[in-house]
Formats: structure tokens, sequence, C-alpha cells
């Protein structure tokens, strides 16, 4: 396969769609995304089988525990592709919305109208339920769109392909305003990331390894984030039941997560009080500790294994069973610990104190932040956008959880009655 060649023409024909993407109304869009989701449950066992044979080479090429949960589609995840599809038809279409119209003082309006960015292309790894994601997304915002996805779910990703193919149809619009690369050649990253004539964004989701090289590489405008090394900080004032609760979940809920927290903060006033119970907790669930000298000596009186932290520690984004903890002074070392060593992307405090959560929102600069909640709320279903296309950590254009706006640009428009500029 000519692998330029084959990439330039699926440019061509989303640039061809993504026009009449841009002119759909809202009705012909809904019924496109509800026609991807009956076809997904319809061909249940079809989605079963082709995940069935990605598991089985991932197992085979010894992906390791994360990255295969990442692939696999469960009968729950399905479940949840339906549910994220309806949800996004169920949003109002920001498509031509207008806003800030106002007259000058020559008698002209001038206003706002948002519309869709055109052609995305969209590279991700591991997770087939991004191509569902991507679709109805890029779809309901009047965008076309070309997903690559990683080679371990091909046979995954080829029969989402295809009951999406079928939404398509069913709703009249072109089956190439969403295209998934059929070939698992590397080469197509690199052309994808330079047809600048036929795509205005690129969207990463992956390993930092990926978003780097294609933040390198790309010479159309990238939305990305790089990692998710997230926090939750447990503060003296807070209620340690919650503190418990918020920061099992944060992390045990699921390891092969961009809003699992990776880094704990304990204050000092209270880690002696919380950190056994949670090291208990952790152990159970197999989570390896890595901890300051004062956590692991806490958590060794508790008879917990907890090896020393390196520097490397505090940065890394695990995606599996290990947590970085710490003990800190207080909210400001907890601060200058996240300031240093976050990625940008989830951070939470754990406190009653009404003014302590006000600063922590107003001085953590992240693109969520949060107070008595999960990391793993930072998703764009939980946000309320249906799905999400990625969670930035950029701060131009789009920032965390990108959903249907994220996916839009504004244009001026200006209405005038035969005015002349004089």
């Amino acid at each position: 396969m000519d692998i330029k060649a084959y990439m330039q023409s699926l440019g061509i024909s989303a640039r061809a769609a993504g026009r009449v993407m841009a002119r759909s109304d809202s009705g012909v869009k809904n019924k496109a995304l509800l026609a991807i989701a009956g076809a997904l449950d319809e061909d249940r066992a079809l989605l079963a089988s082709a995940n069935g044979r990605d598991m089985d080479n991932g197992r085979s090429n010894d992906l390791d525990a994360a990255l295969l949960d990442r692939l696999e589609l469960t009968p729950a995840r399905i479940d949840g592709m339906i549910e994220g599809l309806r949800q996004v038809a169920a949003l109002a279409d920001p498509v031509g919305e207008v806003t800030a119209m106002n007259y000058r003082p020559s008698g002209i309006q001038v206003g706002k109208m948002r519309v869709p960015l055109g052609v995305i292309g969209i590279i991700y790894e591991s997770r087939p339920n991004v191509t569902v994601e991507a679709a109805s997304l890029c779809l309901k915002s009047g965008n076309a769109a070309i997903l690559r996805g990683g080679s371990e779910s091909i046979h995954s990703n080829q029969a989402i392909a295809g009951c999406i193919r079928k939404g398509l149809a069913a709703a009249g619009l072109p089956d190439t305003a969403v295209q998934v690369v059929e070939t698992t050649d590397r080469g197509a990253v690199g052309e994808l990331v330079t047809l600048s004539d036929y795509v205005d964004v690129i969207v990463p989701r992956g390993g930092k390894g990926l978003i780097e090289r294609i933040s390198r590489e790309a010479t159309i405008p990238v939305i990305k984030h790089l990692d998710g090394v997230c926090h939750v900080y447990i503060d003296d004032k807070a209620d340690l039941e919650k503190a418990f609760n918020i920061a099992f979940n944060a992390k045990t809920h699921r390891y092969g997560v961009c809003n699992a927290m990776e880094t704990l903060l304990v204050a000092e006033g209270v880690a002696e009080a919380v950190l056994p119970r949670l090291a208990a907790a952790y152990a159970e669930m197999g989570v390896e500790m890595r901890g300051c000298e004062q956590s692991r000596a806490i958590i060794a009186a508790s008879k917990q294994a907890c090896s020393a932290a390196s520097e490397d520690d505090w940065l890394a984004e695990y995606l599996a069973p290990i947590l970085a903890i710490r003990v800190v002074a207080d909210m400001d070392a907890a601060m200058d610990h996240i300031e240093k060593y976050s990625s940008r992307h989830t951070e939470a405090i754990v406190t009653e104190d009404y003014t302590r959560g006000r600063r922590f929102l107003n001085e953590v600069d992240s693109s969520s932040v949060m107070i008595n909640a999960s990391t793993r709320f930072a998703d764009g279903f939980e946000y309320g956008l249906g799905a999400e296309i990625g969670i930035s950590t950029d701060k131009i254009h789009a920032r965390g959880p990108v959903g249907l706006e994220g996916l839009t640009s504004q244009k001026y428009i200006v209405l005038g009655d035969g005015h002349i500029r004089e």
C-alpha cells in the first residue's frame, strides 16, 4: 500500500464530507448518532468476537495489564458507548449559535457564530471505545473525522467502523464523514499529522511518547495533554471518612486511565490517623506504595510495605496499581508540590474548611480542580458533555475535557442594510 497516497485520499474525502456535515441540521446528525447506537447494540456479538482477537493478540504480544484493560470491550463498556451516543444526540447543538450581537456606532450589528472546525484527525492507542466517542462528538459538532487507532485494537476498531457506516447511511450522510484508518502501518500517523491541506486539527490520545511525537512532527494545530499526574491532598481539616473514600476511589476505581490519582498528599496533622487505614486498603487491592520518609514510617508501623519514593515517582503517570505518597506540612506545601510536579490535569483537595477549599480552587493551575470529590470525575461523560474527545492540558482554545464546544470555533458575523464605511 502507498501510505502517502492512501492518507491523502482519506483527506480529500474528509474535506468533501466536512462541507456536507457543516450544513447538516441537528435532526440529521442526531439520526445518525442514534442509528450508530442501534447498530452497536445489534452487532454486540461481532464486536465481542473482534475484540477477542485483539485481546488474544495483545496477550501473545505481552501487553501489560493496564493496556489490556484499556483494550477490552466488556458488555458494560459497549453499554457505555451506546449511552454516550444517546447522550450526545440529546445535547444542544452548538453549531450556528450566535452570541454577543451588538450595534456599532456605524449602524452595523456585529456578533459571533459558532462553526465546526472542519476536519479533525484523531490518533489514539488501545481503547476502541474512543472510536465511538470521537465519531459522536465530531458528527454532532458538524465535523468530519479521520480516526487512527492503535494497531493492537485494529479488529475492534474496524468492527466499530462498520457500525458507524451503517448509522451514517441511515441518516443519508456520506460514509466518509468518519473514516477509520485501515492500516496498522506507523507511517500513516506521520502522513496524517502533515495533511495540512485537508485536516484542520489533530487530537492525540495515548501515552506520553505518542503525544510528544505528534507534537513534534505535526504541521497542523494539536489539542493535547502529555500525561495525567493527578493529585489528591487530604487537608488537616478533612472529614477522614470522606478522605478515605475519595483517596481509595481515585486510585483503585481504574488504574489505566489519565484521571486516576498518581500521588497522594497528606497533611502531617492527620497522616497518622488516615494513612494506616488507606495503606491497608491499598495493600488489599495489590497497590504498590512508594513514599517519603515520614509516610513510610507511618505505613510501616501499620505492618504494610512502602518502598522509598524517588524524584521520578513524583513525576510518574503510572497507569498501574502503584501510588506515590507524601506527607506535607500544610496546604501551602501541598500546592507547592503540585506546582512543581503536576501535569496540570486534575487535582483534588479533601477539606471541610471553606476558605482553604476556595484558595485551592483559585491557586491550583490545572484543567480540573476539585473539592471533596475523586479525580475520577474528570471526564466528559461525568461533566455532562456526553463524551469527550480528550482532556486538554493546554490553555489555548480548549482546556479540560473537550466536548462539542471544544470542537468548534467562532467567526464574526456582520449584519448591515447597505452600510458603507465613511
